[in-house]
């Protein structure tokens, strides 16, 4: 019944986010608002949302800060894997697609953050300033840098009719809506999630990892998969990686409503090699984004580096059980 219950969560999550991400679409058509913005920005922060009301949860409610760094960390390396999937299946529409090279320097942004977090995470090394982490306040600055070069991109695409009948106010009461039961369905598949982590007596990281990383990036999953197939890979990508620059963003804002010992402390080997195979997979992201700026149209090197980032994850899974 409990598995069941975990199944039913997870599809509510995905639609809601599905609704939700729907709506800031229609936000996007009817406002001026920069379409790259909405993309790596508005609607990263909306499929995030379960990221984030369970990390909350799992820290201030459960007071599991392995699984809130199970669960963000297991979400990036999953939506890390997904891009390496679709890319792949879509590999000539990728290559042939324009991709906004401020995508590449926000990867950058996001492999100097793993980078910060290796120090507390493998050698509980931390630094306070004012009861923070100092890890945290880094990963504040380059979340807010990241966001100035996503918001000033001017990447070129191409306008969509709307035939939305709908006003602006009737479109956000509605994603107000989805977005309150998006909320709900988050924080009940955290204590699903932790229910299950004791049945199979699994460690809370692994158990964030497997179930609450995976059920909470369903939605980008989806989006992802909805957006490749319009061939919108700018909007594809700067999902993927603004939704882990977000998760990253999560991380320290929980470490700073949590009260007790450092978030990023860990005594649980999974939790290194997530970190680990997660950062390896971020490289490779970053030179697969630096090819697409530099404008390469080999196939054959994108084809050969989403396999990689794919292998980590799968890497990843079979160390860890």
């Amino acid at each position: 019944m409990i598995y069941l219950t975990y199944v039913l969560l997870a599809l509510a999550v995905v639609g809601f986010s599905i609704k939700a991400a729907d709506y800031v679409d229609l936000i996007d058509r009817k406002t001026n608002i920069s379409g790259a913005f909405i993309g790596g920005v508005m609607l990263a922060a909306i499929t995030s949302l379960p990221e984030f009301f369970t990390s909350i949860s799992a820290a201030l409610i459960l007071n599991n800060s392995e699984l809130v760094l199970g669960n963000i960390l297991g979400s990036n390396i999953f939506n890390l894997a997904t891009l390496g999937v679709v890319l792949i299946l879509f590999i000539k529409g990728f290559v042939n697609d324009t991709i906004s090279k401020n995508h590449y320097m926000t990867s950058l942004f996001v492999l100097f953050t793993n980078v910060a977090l290796f120090f507390p995470v493998y050698f509980s090394k931390d630094l306070n300033v004012f009861n923070i982490s100092l890890v945290s306040i880094v990963i504040l600055i380059f979340y807010f840098v990241s966001l100035k070069f996503m918001a000033n991109d001017d990447t070129e695409t191409e306008s969509e009719e709307d035939n939305c009948k709908l006003s602006i106010k009737q479109i956000a009461i509605r994603f107000i809506l989805a977005s309150i039961g998006l909320v709900i369905a988050s924080i009940l598949i955290t204590y699903v999630t932790e229910i299950i982590s004791e049945k199979l007596n699994l460690s809370a990281s692994l158990s964030g990892a497997l179930f609450l990383g995976i059920a909470t990036s369903l939605p980008e999953l989806t989006s992802t998969v909805a957006l490749a197939k319009k061939l919108k890979f700018n909007l594809v990508v700067g999902n993927i990686i603004g939704s882990i620059m977000f998760n990253l963003f999560i991380i320290c804002v929980t470490d700073i409503l949590y009260i007790g010992n450092s978030l990023y402390y860990t005594t649980h080997e999974q939790t290194k090699l997530l970190l680990g195979f997660g950062f390896i997979s971020t490289i490779l992201a970053s030179i697969l984004l630096l090819f697409k700026k530099l404008n390469n149209k080999s196939k054959a090197v994108y084809i050969i580096l989403n396999l990689a980032i794919i292998i980590m994850y799968l890497l990843y899974l079979i160390l860890s059980l």
